[in-house]
């Protein structure tokens, strides 16, 4: 049960009991009110040198995350700290929420009367280093420790704003200014301005990275599919994007995009470095990944459509003979009782595994998922059936050796795809969403360029250049097909990012 205490803080009026399953969040997580904080229970074992924590929630998300079906608040107050909780904007950018936990940073600690060392899950992380960084808090904090923070940010954020997912996007409302910010384009921005401003190592930052995906056919799961071809990944995030170019590395482990932010899973790990003479960036063994942050991968992994429809809608693509294995998710706005998978054996697959949307980015939509190891190569058809109107993304997720083959090379605004092997035949073509200010403005715009000479970004202003490329090809005569999303930023001067 929780007290509220007008204009400072709320109270505890006794411990939460203690959770182990991993917690939930999203939308399903209860609302806050924006720019309230909460103060835990007192424990009787509190040390001078332990620093007050602040845990700071992410996207689509509130404090409840950190004691609902989670055993952080627990093992916290177990260890011996004081603890405060706050509730940011769900869906605003790292600025507004940077400048309102700015603020209540320092009514803690006035609360406290010490430092705070900051815990922050996922984009909390963002938030905090737009805090401490360029709304001036860094005077009230000690240290801030990461859990799977998109520091370079998302690329499934980048998917929610393409053309294709439009469609669902739209219906769900996930195109928020958080969402909008975590782009990959954007995001590289962000890390341009903040990485050489004078307070960037005003307070040190470590960082926590996840690599395991969730349960089969969860959308965690899908995510970690999706991601793969970036790199390691809890689902959500990839281990190179929560790495921090001016930050260290406390640890990568098999955490889930959920289960990083559990005591029991990672408190132990963090624990030293929550009070005076603990460790610090000069006496850890933790790595600093200042040479290694940045990741620089394009995946060339997926096929992708999306829309709306009412009544009978099918989906074809190709792919290649050689793929170790396929995933499909048909992810929509509402439950899909009637999906049927069919290659050209005429081999159907209608048993399809369907979750909730875990991943942040489409938060109300459902995943139907199947897997396919050894798919045949050749056409294949996906047949989904509604009485309601349907609006819906197909990601095709393909383990296959042709994905290494295929790069993305981006300098500035000139975009090119290259293949290793000169016998594939390749054509491309690609568009731009364009969106100003978190606004869409202008759709399906055609990059001027083509395959051989490469592509180059039309002159619309500053914005952010969400790039949908469609590649078709042939493989030892077998007909494949790609789709690769990118997207970069360009500023009030032309720069691209």
């Amino acid at each position: 049960m929780l007290k509220k205490v007008l204009v400072t803080s709320f109270l505890f009026l006794f411990l939460l009991p203690s959770v182990i399953a991993a917690g939930s969040f999203g939308k399903d997580d209860p609302p806050g009110n924006p720019g309230e904080w909460y103060v835990g229970t007192t424990p009787a074992n509190v040390l001078p040198e332990n620093f007050p924590i602040l845990f700071v929630h992410g996207l689509n998300s509130s404090s409840y995350t950190w004691w609902e079906e989670n055993d952080m608040y627990d093992t916290s107050f177990q260890a011996g700290y004081e603890t405060a909780f706050i509730d940011l904007y769900p869906s605003y950018d790292m600025w507004d929420n940077g400048a309102l936990l700015a603020a209540k940073i320092e009514e803690m600690f006035q609360h406290f009367g010490k430092k705070v060392v900051v815990i922050a899950h996922s984009k909390g992380g963002i938030d905090a280093q737009a805090a401490l960084v360029h709304y001036g808090a860094y005077p009230y904090v000690e240290k801030v420790i990461t859990l799977s923070t998109p520091h370079h940010g998302s690329e499934l954020a980048d998917l929610a704003y393409s053309s294709w997912a439009g469609w669902l996007a739209g219906i769900l409302g996930s195109q928020s200014d958080a969402t909008y910010s975590l782009q990959t384009g954007y995001m590289d921005y962000f890390r341009s301005t903040t990485d050489s401003h004078a307070l960037v190592n005003a307070v040190p930052f470590y960082t926590l990275g996840g690599t395991k995906r969730g349960s089969f056919g969860s959308s965690l799961y899908w995510g970690s599919l999706y991601l793969s071809s970036y790199g390691p990944n809890d689902g959500a995030v990839t281990v190179a994007s929560s790495r921090l170019p001016s930050g260290t590395e406390i640890s990568v482990g098999e955490w889930t995009h959920s289960t990083i932010k559990e005591g029991s899973a990672t408190f132990s790990l963090f624990e030293n470095y929550l009070f005076e003479n603990g460790i610090t960036s000069s006496t850890t063994s933790a790595q600093s990944t200042q040479a290694t942050a940045t990741p620089d991968a394009v995946s060339s992994a997926a096929y992708i459509r999306g829309g709306e429809f009412i009544g009978r809608h099918t989906e074809s693509f190709y792919i290649e003979n050689g793929a170790k294995e396929m995933t499909v998710d048909w992810i929509s706005d509402i439950k899909t009782p009637k999906l049927r998978l069919e290659n050209g054996s005429d081999k159907q697959y209608d048993s399809f595994t369907v979750e909730p949307d875990l991943t942040e980015y489409f938060a109300g939509a459902y995943h139907h998922t199947v897997t396919i190891p050894m798919p045949e190569g050749g056409k294949w058809s996906l047949e989904a059936v509604s009485s309601r109107k349907q609006s819906y993304l197909l990601n095709v997720t393909i383990d296959s050796p042709l994905n290494e083959e295929l790069t993305l090379d981006v300098s500035g605004k000139d975009v090119k795809l290259h293949h290793k092997n000169k016998q594939l035949q390749v054509k491309t073509n690609a568009t731009i969403e364009f969106y100003k200010n978190g606004k869409w403005k202008k759709g399906k715009v055609k990059i001027d360029g083509d395959q051989n000479s490469g592509y180059k970004l039309p002159k619309l202003g500053e914005g952010i250049y969400n790039m949908t490329m469609e590649v078709e090809g042939k493989k030892a005569g077998e007909k494949f097909q790609r789709t690769i999303i990118k997207s970069l930023y360009v500023n009030e001067d032309g720069e691209a990012y």
